[in-house]
């Protein structure tokens, strides 16, 4: 007899993590965590619907303002929250704003019988060096998203002890968004905070050890980081643009999901 989830319509709302960059492309798609937990709970419910409303670039701000309307129409059992880590990144951050944002929205869903679910997120301090004075910002809204999810009996999935979830393999090559398998590491994690049948916690588990790079290789790496990734980030900054300007949800409607892909 296959055990069952209990989930039959599933909605993730967010930003750039949840849409899925990093996993995937522009022309095939973004897959990501999202799509990947989905596949997981559609291994158990057949007749799993799931949407995803998240747009790259949205603050938590308009995450709510954007998202929760359509997503509380979708009557969803299963909802993901996941917001906050472009507001963190702004210098006009205030931590009480976003966990207000995201306090609205858990007790919006919470109110409808939804399960919701929510991250903290990791030390980003170790996986951009030069983002390391952000972390005094990462400690004070991880500590308030915990509390603001036990006031509402929200799971959250803490990333933020575990070592792994710095671990470079798990990022892209810009260090704002997971590699593919990272977005397998975090919907491993979000599987397990949801008792989803099968999972464990091995994707806590630290990965097999990389040798140690020389200082010209790690200089050469924060450059290359430099010109690629933070300086463009930075432009669109002073320019007023986000990444996410004129994109629209990959799948604001629910929709039946494929069976699960192999695991790589």
């Amino acid at each position: 007899m296959i055990a069952t989830t209990g989930f039959r319509r599933y909605v993730a709302v967010g930003d750039s993590q949840t849409e899925g960059l990093g996993d995937g492309d522009e022309a095939a798609g973004w897959r990501g965590w999202a799509d990947r937990l989905a596949e997981t709970i559609a291994g158990h419910e057949p007749g799993l619907l799931y949407a995803n409303l998240a747009v790259r670039g949205r603050l938590a701000g308009q995450v709510r303002a954007e998202q929760l309307a359509p997503a509380l129409a979708l009557r969803p059992d299963l909802v993901t929250v996941v917001a906050g880590m472009n507001d963190l990144m702004r210098p006009g951050f205030d931590a009480g704003e976003v966990v207000a944002e995201l306090d609205a929205m858990f007790a919006a869903f919470t109110a409808t019988g939804a399960r919701v679910l929510t991250f903290t997120f990791p030390d980003i301090g170790r996986i951009a060096p030069l983002a390391r004075g952000l972390r005094p910002r990462v400690l004070d809204l991880n500590a308030r998203i915990r509390a603001t999810a036990d006031h509402q009996g929200v799971v959250v999935v803490d990333f933020f002890p575990h070592e792994v979830t710095t671990d470079p393999r798990m990022w892209s090559a810009d260090r704002l968004h997971a590699s593919p398998l990272g977005h397998a590491g975090i919907a491993a994690a979000a599987a397990e905070a949801l008792a989803l049948p099968g999972s464990d916690s091995g994707w806590a588990e630290p990965l097999p050890s990389l040798p140690a790079a020389g200082l010209r290789r790690r200089a050469a790496q924060e450059a290359a980081w430099i010109g690629g990734f933070l300086g463009p980030w930075l432009m669109r900054r002073l320019r007023g643009r986000s990444s996410g300007d004129g994109r629209v949800a990959k799948r604001p409607e629910l929709r039946s999901v494929a069976a699960p892909r192999p695991a790589h």
